[in-house]
């Protein structure tokens, strides 16, 4: 028996967590908008991007943290990514 996990399902409220902000739901809820960040969902929700965006058309991928597990510890990564950045 396959055992089929989705980590988008928990995405926009570890989102709010770890970010101490509720985000602009985007996507579909594959992507969210903290800030002028878009954080993405992509390849599966095996990757999670960090995109700065500069206007609605206008975007710069930042880094790509893998996820691994939990979403919520890809989110941590990422926010100190941010932090450091």
């Amino acid at each position: 028996m396959k055992t089929f996990v989705d980590r988008a399902a928990d995405f926009v409220p570890a989102v709010e967590r770890v970010f101490g902000e509720r985000p602009r739901v985007l996507d579909g809820s594959r992507a969210a908008l903290v800030g002028d960040v878009k954080l993405s969902l992509e390849a599966g929700e095996r990757e999670l991007w960090l995109i700065r965006m500069y206007s609605h058309s206008l975007e710069h991928r930042i880094a790509m943290v893998e996820v691994r597990g939990e979403i919520e510890r890809a989110l941590v990564e990422a926010k100190s990514m941010l932090e450091r950045a």
